[in-house]
């Protein structure tokens, strides 16, 4: 989930950036008495089961969206397919938040709650966000999906989130570092003359959905730059708006929106270490 350090991470590890993500309900990565994990060949193997879930049910959802339907619609149908192919969803009741998917809207940035009463229109721009939990291990993606006929500045919104996320995916592989990925990515992004949220960020993903070490999507000094080892699994997942980078937090203490009301959007794939490269856990590409 972004949700999580996406839905649910803050950037900022101090101790005012703690304390305001217990305030809004984002939780940081839990912390490994052995540190950042590496998986063994067996646990791979779980998760590539646990993230084919995932990537299965966000292709069919891609499929079937149309105006008139709801978010809660979506949610019900995810949370369904999840448990029919064994899993559990990750998201629902993960500090408390209510859904199977995280459904946002337009301006909504990230974790917009699901709900009956909330119609899906044409032209809108829906990220759908979803997470199974599936023997022990989690496997975690994102879409944006475009709803009927959109304007072309709207597409091209979406294809430069879509092309960042694989620009940073293109830098993984054992010995380069998490800053290779977080250059890549904000590289991408201005090259299309957008912003990279700061806010909220990718992560490790495993036996806990959000895990050390955060993976970013802008070059920063805040925290150690990591260099990855095979065996690393990560939730590499760029959030990028029409306009301004910052962010806030409704009400709800979840949904959070664009401060300019910019359309926003994302993408978001599990993805694997491998000593010459990577492997994409949740490719949607050969279902």
């Amino acid at each position: 989930m972004k949700i999580f350090t996406d839905l649910f991470s803050a950037t900022n590890q101090t101790k005012d950036t703690a304390k305001k993500q217990e305030q809004i309900g984002l939780p940081r990565p839990k912390k490994s008495s052995r540190g950042i994990e590496t998986k063994s060949p067996q646990e791979i193997a779980i998760m590539r089961q646990s993230s084919r879930i995932v990537a299965t049910v966000l292709q069919e959802i891609s499929q079937m969206v149309e105006p008139g339907m709801t978010t809660g619609d979506l949610d019900r149908y995810a949370e369904t397919r999840i448990k029919d192919m064994g899993a559990t969803p990750s998201f629902k009741g993960y500090y408390g938040f209510p859904g199977s998917i995280c459904a946002s809207i337009n301006q909504e940035v990230v974790h917009g709650i699901p709900s009956p009463k909330r119609k899906i229109r044409a032209g809108d721009v829906l990220k759908v966000d979803t997470g199974a939990y599936y023997q022990g291990y989690h496997g975690d993606s994102c879409i944006t999906i475009a709803v009927g006929k959109v304007s072309p500045t709207v597409s091209r919104l979406i294809v430069a989130a879509e092309e960042a996320l694989f620009a940073g995916i293109e830098q993984v592989k054992a010995g380069n570092y998490l800053l290779d990925i977080a250059g890549a990515i904000e590289d991408k992004v201005k090259q299309y003359g957008y912003s990279v949220v700061e806010d909220y960020t990718g992560h490790g993903v495993g036996r806990n959905l959000h895990e050390e070490p955060s993976v970013f999507n802008y070059r920063t000094r805040e925290l150690p730059n990591i260099k990855l080892k095979a065996g690393m699994t990560l939730a590499i997942e760029p959030i990028v708006n029409k306009g301004s980078k910052y962010t806030r937090t409704l009400r709800d203490r979840w949904t959070v929106v664009t401060v300019d009301n910019s359309l926003s959007a994302q993408f978001e794939h599990t993805v694997l270490v491998t000593k010459t490269g990577y492997e994409i856990l949740t490719d949607r590409t050969p279902i």
